[in-house]
């Protein structure tokens, strides 16, 4: 059995509180020792491990882990996942990444999973099941469609069966879908909260409707009992709606509600020219022109809308992957820096092209937040390991402590950045280092060295920090300090309980009539 010492650098690993220079030793692809510098048996190892990798003047972090992305597909001749995106994650940093969200599954979770371990890939993989997929393998693909009973019921088996199979959660994409109905999301809900696992919803509505569609969210994880991840908080309410969307939520979490938010640093969104976030209602909320939006695929890549263009590419190729500039970026510094919201890329592909996030998120958050001082290194590092790996309930990822998995991601702080950009998707970024999975180096200044050594990620038990209770109050569970937000929210938008009073179980509002 191998053994590799890491030596020389500024270990920095959030979910210990350490943030010094420590030696940190591999073995049989598990964390074995931390050991001090100077010591005794570091000098021995020096001689002795059957790798040595000098990190002078660099950090040592766990692995970093991405909440938020949407997986490569399945090539089902080969039986192998497509290697797009999950060889961008790898350039990041990212050793485990999450995909499934937005309700999407490119098809049966469990065979991906299946074809991961037996294949490996360039990261470790787990995924959400996703809502619309589900809703699809029970009849029905129309996204207004309305499911009967029979159908909610068939849609829940198919969720068991791919929770079971590991599965680390459901995931929802209630504006793609907008048929959805109050009972799908509390059935499937329900589901993940009886197994600990999380609810991720790309909620119903953005800009100024984003305040009702958070309230949903917040009803449904306390009908069903679940722990629940607002998805990309920047592009839903990162047109002038963020302060006060925070504070709303710093209501609901105040209220013992299990909610949290993941944000990509970017103030451009990406989605296909399909999507209902385009449809005439939708897309005037946003106050913009046609020529907002980059086309990023197809005949007219590189080029940004015309009316027309727009009107014959939504008609003709409505999966046309876009970029739409409307968001603000201060808006999305705010979302960055509050406690409850960590990293999540959102991370879309299709062969090269697609929104530069996919390949940029996670060095640019770093150069942006970390490198500049906007916020602690540790705290910074904290959105990007520790608090995903704990949310999602993986006990052995997001941490360098002993009996952890041996994912390590070395980055040189003071050179870290991004290259990708809305030209050039997927540039590979600057100042990562060197990667380990499992142990094994996967990457080493900027070449991928082996892109099979991830597996896929599998939900074993109830594990999620805070997951319901019967009724869906939570209390006990970790709330963030106070934001000291003024609050702009009136109590009646919001319905919870005066200030003065304590607390009651009981839901923050009634359902948004969908």
């Amino acid at each position: 059995m191998s053994r590799t010492l890491i030596h020389g650098g500024r270990l920095v690993d959030p979910a210990q509180g350490i943030d010094r220079p420590l030696e940190l030793v591999l073995e049989g692809g598990r964390v074995r020792e931390l050991l001090e510098p100077g010591s005794e048996a570091a000098a021995h190892l020096q001689k002795t491990a059957d790798c040595v990798i000098d990190a002078t003047g660099l950090i040592v972090a766990p692995g970093f882990v991405d909440i938020h992305m949407h997986e490569d597909p399945l090539d089902e001749a080969q039986g192998r996942p497509v290697q797009n995106i999950s060889l961008t994650m790898l350039k990041m940093g990212v050793t485990t990444a999450v995909g499934g969200n937005c309700g999407n599954n490119y098809g049966p979770p469990a065979a991906w999973l299946d074809a991961a371990d037996r294949e490996g890939v360039a990261v470790n993989q787990a995924l959400l099941a996703g809502h619309t997929w589900l809703r699809a393998a029970c009849g029905q693909e129309d996204i207004r469609g309305r499911v009967d009973d029979d159908t909610v019921a068939a849609m829940t088996r198919l969720g068991e069966e791919a929770l079971e199979a590991g599965c680390v959660g459901i995931s929802f994409g209630v504006k793609y879908v907008p048929g959805t109905r109050r009972e799908e999301i509390t059935a499937l809900s329900r589901l993940a909260a009886r197994r600990g696992r999380l609810v991720t919803s790309h909620v119903r509505n953005d800009v100024d409707g984003v305040f009702d569609a958070c309230r949903e969210l917040s009803e449904m994880a306390f009908e069903s009992g679940a722990a629940v991840q607002f998805s990309h908080i920047g592009s839903m309410g990162g047109y002038g709606q963020m302060e006060r969307l925070l504070d709303q939520i710093e209501r609901y979490r105040s209220m013992g509600v299990d909610m949290m938010a993941d944000c990509y640093p970017y103030d451009a969104f990406s989605t296909t020219l399909g999507a209902t976030t385009y449809d005439a209602e939708n897309f005037a909320a946003y106050r913009a022109g046609y020529d907002r939006i980059l086309l990023c695929d197809g005949e007219f890549a590189g080029q940004r809308c015309t009316e027309a263009l727009f009107h014959k590419l939504r008609a003709e190729a409505p999966g046309t992957l876009t970029v739409g500039y409307f968001m603000n970026q201060e808006e999305v510094d705010l979302a960055l820096e509050a406690p409850f919201v960590m990293l999540g890329s959102d991370g879309l592909l299709n062969g090269s092209q697609g929104h530069p996030r996919a390949a940029g998120a996670f060095p640019r958050f770093l150069r942006r937040y970390a490198a500049s001082g906007r916020l602690p290194l540790k705290e910074a590092l904290a959105k990007i390991t520790s608090m995903p790996a704990e949310r999602l309930g993986l006990k052995r990822k997001g941490s360098l402590a002993v009996g952890c998995d041996a994912d390590v991601t070395i980055f040189d702080l003071a050179t870290v950045a991004d290259r990708a950009d809305y030209e050039h998707p997927v540039l590979p970024p600057e100042g990562i280092r060197r990667v380990l999975i499992a142990g094994e180096t996967a990457l080493a200044d900027g070449e991928v060295r082996s892109a099979r050594l991830g597996r896929a990620v599998r939900s074993g038990g109830p594990s999620v920090t805070g997951a319901g209770r019967p009724g869906g109050f939570f209390a006990g569970s970790k709330l963030s300090p106070a934001r000291g937000l003024k609050s702009h929210l009136p109590y009646d938008m919001i319905k919870t309980s005066p200030p003065a009073a304590a607390p009651q179980p009981g839901p923050p509002g009634g359902w948004t009539a969908v």
